[in-house]
């Protein structure tokens, strides 16, 4: 009984954690990348063993990240998650090893070619015998370690204690090769190659996996499924091969959610319409089954990503042919669609998750899109309270009440956030003029209007249309 108690309390921990994941994608598509990663620790202080959705999407993510420009960890990262803001980047903060491998991967996800970070994570998942996670990160070290300019004779023996530590003695055998490849005069080098091959050899049920590692370094077909992490956009014979697992793993535990979230994830990364449409019809049946809303939340996701596709698709053909009426009748019609769909999904996100801050951020945009300024102005007001989205959401209620013709109090928000807000010449900081400067042009003040259209201007004359305001309030006032 104690033994079932475990097992249940365990699937708890992990459907939380494939929650926080769930969350963490939909977050990065809005390209609010640091509060991903946070949903992705929360996800992983659940579930600090789960590879694929945690620490191998949480990967995708921070590359996708990096090439948008994403800030490496600030001083005051360096200060909160490492003993010494100077100190090597493997010297995390944290007593226990989950703390210590949170931590360290919380810094990598914001500067994914720091492999110190990484070197961090693998000790600390060692430390907390994490398996799973050290494989992953101990593949990705060998990796980066095996195509460097200069191979690291440290880290290849690092990497040979590792594997040998979790049991996987054909890596470590190849880890022991590669060591003794860059120093092949060191008897103590070629020794414990020695000692690793015969302990594989008699080591039963795992003699016949050293072909296969050995293959998949030198196989390039295995080696790209082996680095699609790394991707960005995965090849077609990874999205099958994910499929094909995730398949297997939901008929061995048909009644497990996450095995039936990974299932439609796969399918849906696929980005093919039957792959999807049943991704659909899996997360749907299972929304009717367990009334779970976090499936029905997954499968209008997919939706939405449709229905993107397909306006893409019609804007393609916009784009060869401007004057095609049926394509600009079938994009406006798309469009309809999309924007009542999410107009519905955000609001049943905000009726089934009431505390969290960035549906309501979310549904508050929808919202103000359409025109219902009175519905999304609380909720961008409680939107505030959420550091990621506090200025955000302050600029989007002055806009409320701009579009609403309540031009004084707009003029007090717009004023306020502006004090609030650090930098003074980002585009942020250009909106929240821009719209302080709509406000008093509006309002008759053109010299207000104009002193801070002029200020815009000498810092990024191409800003929207500040250049043809300030030619025309010039003209005005002669």
């Amino acid at each position: 009984m104690h033994e079932e108690e475990t097992e249940k309390a365990d699937e708890q921990r992990v459907d939380r954690a494939w929650r926080f994941f769930d969350r963490a994608r939909e977050v990065a598509k809005t390209n609010n990348f640091d509060y991903a990663i946070d949903l992705y620790m929360e996800g992983l202080r659940q579930a600090p063993d789960e590879v694929m959705e945690g620490h191998g999407k949480l990967r995708e993510m921070a590359l996708v990240r990096q090439v948008r420009g994403g800030r490496k960890p600030s001083m005051m990262d360096k200060i909160r998650f490492t003993r010494c803001a100077v100190a090597p980047a493997r010297r995390v903060r944290g007593k226990a090893p989950l703390e210590r491998m949170l931590n360290a991967e919380r810094l990598f996800a914001k500067d994914p070619d720091n492999l110190q970070y990484a070197e961090a994570i693998l000790t600390a998942a060692l430390a907390g015998d994490y398996k799973k996670t050290a494989q992953w990160i101990a593949d990705l070290l060998f990796q980066a370690n095996t195509a460097a300019e200069k191979p690291s004779l440290q880290m290849y023996v690092l990497l040979k204690d590792s594997y040998e530590a979790i049991g996987q003695l054909d890596r470590a055998v190849v880890a022991s090769q590669f060591a003794v490849n860059l120093k092949p005069k060191d008897k103590a080098l070629q020794d414990e190659h020695q000692r690793l091959s015969a302990e594989l050899t008699v080591s039963k049920g795992k003699y016949d996996q050293q072909g296969d590692f050995r293959e998949s370094v030198k196989d390039r077909g295995a080696q790209e499924k082996l680095q699609s992490q790394e991707s960005i956009v995965k090849t077609e014979a990874y999205t099958v091969s994910a499929v094909e697992d995730a398949r297997k793993a939901l008929a061995e535990g048909p009644n497990v959610p996450r095995n039936i979230l990974r299932l439609a994830d796969a399918l849906s990364d696929m980005e093919d319409e039957k792959a999807e449409d049943e991704a659909i019809a899996l997360l749907e049946n299972a929304y009717k089954a367990r009334r779970d809303f976090s499936f029905k939340q997954r499968a209008d996701q997919v939706k939405m990503k449709q229905l993107r596709r397909r306006m893409r698709s019609v804007q393609v053909v916009l784009e060869a042919g401007p004057d095609d009426a049926e394509a600009k009748a079938k994009l406006a019609e798309l469009s309809a669609q999309l924007n009542g769909f999410e107009l519905e999904h955000y609001r049943l996100c905000v009726q089934n998750y009431p505390t969290d801050l960035q549906v309501k951020y979310e549904y508050g945009l929808r919202l103000l899109a359409n025109k219902r300024y009175d519905e999304a102005i609380p909720l961008f007001q409680e939107a505030q309270r959420d550091p990621r989205n506090k200025i955000s959401a302050m600029d989007k209620v002055g806009l409320c009440f701009f579009l609403k013709g309540w031009f004084t109090d707009a003029v007090d928000v717009f004023t306020q956030t502006i004090e609030s807000y650090e930098l003074k010449d980002d585009d942020v900081a250009k909106e929240l003029r821009y719209n302080l400067a709509r406000v008093y042009e509006e309002q008759g003040e053109t010299g207000k209007a104009l002193e801070i259209y002029r200020k815009i201007a000498q810092l990024d004359f191409a800003y929207k249309d500040v250049g043809k305001r300030v030619d025309n309030l010039r003209k005005k006032s002669t």
